[in-house]
């Protein structure tokens, strides 16, 4: 019987990987995590969810900033982890960041000790932000975020991070810049190092950057080997291994 309609190469590969079983076969020459990251959509045709075209632009080149390609031993970068898919998702996601105490009183300049202190769900922090950020960039450099170089994209990360863009001068009293910049940051390193069926660390890249074993059922035969390297890949929560 006819197709109805073409299967595409991802669903195809999808669908093969669904079928493997979780010791790590090879199929037609590919691991199981390899697969999967042929499966996984590829950032440059992904179609952001939570964001629009304008924030995805921000956010692909803050991620690229944040986590560099060609670290530490030519570590993966966010991009090349699909680490922005991940935040995307994430926020799309009804319930994040719903079980943030939201009743107040907030102070913008209590310590940090006193936990969350501004009014604004993750969501609201990302699309007030970057709008603030943007138009601080149209202010001292007459483009947008995205076009500036990686050296000013860097200086205004610093700024961001230390409250140099001042919100409140751009008529946002309730946040600062510094907020957005710790958002960013923590989901940036979320997504770079979480289990793959998140939408980040696509094909594992991070955790064998890093060494880390993944979610291995057993490491018994590991706890009494001291100073010992570990010589298996990594493995992720679907059975996936690297």
């Amino acid at each position: 019987m006819l197709l109805q309609k073409e299967t595409s190469r991802r669903k195809f590969l999808m669908g093969s990987l669904m079928a493997l079983p979780l010791s790590g076969l090879i199929y037609k020459g590919l691991t199981a995590a390899q697969a999967a990251e042929m499966a996984a959509p590829e950032l440059t045709d992904y179609k952001p969810i939570f964001f629009s075209a304008e924030e995805w632009q921000f956010i692909l080149a803050a991620c690229d900033r944040l986590i560099p390609a060609g670290g530490k031993g030519k570590a993966p970068g966010a991009l090349e982890t699909n680490v922005p898919i991940f935040i995307d998702q994430q926020l799309h996601t009804d319930d994040f960041g719903k079980e943030i105490y939201m009743a107040g009183p907030f102070d913008l300049n209590a310590p940090a000790t006193m936990g969350y202190q501004i009014p604004y769900y993750p969501q609201q922090i990302y699309k007030a932000g970057i709008k603030l950020v943007d138009q601080w960039s149209q202010n001292s450099h007459q483009q947008p975020f995205h076009a500036l170089t990686q050296q000013q994209k860097d200086d205004a990360l610093t700024q961001m991070q230390k409250n140099g863009i001042d919100f409140a001068a751009l008529g946002e009293s309730n946040m600062k810049s510094s907020h957005l910049f710790s958002q960013l940051l923590s989901d940036t390193k979320h997504g770079y190092l979480s289990d793959p069926m998140y939408g980040g660390n696509k094909g594992m890249k991070a955790w064998i950057a890093i060494g880390f074993p993944g979610a291995r059922a057993s490491y018994i035969e590991w706890v009494k080997q001291h100073n010992v390297p570990y010589p298996l890949g990594p493995i992720s929560v679907k059975g996936e291994r690297a």
